[in-house]
């Protein structure tokens, strides 16, 4: 039997938006993704950040591959305040760029958590990123927030649970 996508909330923006919060996550699934089709109401650079269980200590770590269809690049960071899921800064004010965020083991308490991020948008391009959250707690929250920018009118966030087959 397959596993299933249960879904725990959706959030879509009547209004403009500085962060995006889930909170009182259940520890019943596997693993957690979040899907997120998202716009910013000002373009400077602007990347989608994560935070699990209000930590901003600097207790994050990445790696991205990325491209726009004529570059290439990759980076990496360690002891970052978030976890990275957009370092390309694909959201703009025009168009939507596409989130699949998946934590996994995001309950497990005996090791480090890992956020996989694969984000899109047709007119900026595309990217893979993967996160270490360097912390034993189970995932209890996640915020997302964008910077100085804020998410536009009309962007959505939708958390499921995995529960295993």
């Amino acid at each position: 039997m397959p596993a299933t996508y249960e879904p725990i909330a959706t959030t879509t923006l009547t209004t403009n938006t500085a962060n995006i919060t889930f909170s009182s996550i259940s520890g019943a699934y596997t693993d957690l993704i979040l899907i997120c089709s998202s716009k910013v109401t000002t373009f400077n650079g602007v990347n989608l950040n994560i935070n699990v269980n209000s930590d901003t200590g600097a207790n994050y770590s990445f790696t991205n591959v990325g491209g726009n269809g004529t570059t290439a690049s990759s980076a990496r960071a360690t002891n970052t305040n978030y976890a990275d899921a957009d370092v390309l800064s694909l959201m703009d004010t025009t168009s939507f760029a596409q989130y699949n965020i998946s934590f996994m083991n995001y309950a497990n308490t005996t090791s480090h958590k890992t956020i996989l991020s694969r984000a899109s948008n047709a007119g900026r391009g595309a990217e893979a990123v993967i996160n270490t959250w360097r912390n034993t707690a189970a995932i209890t929250s996640i915020v997302l927030d964008c910077g100085a920018a804020l998410f536009a009118t009309g962007s959505t966030y939708t958390l499921y649970g995995i529960k295993a087959a």
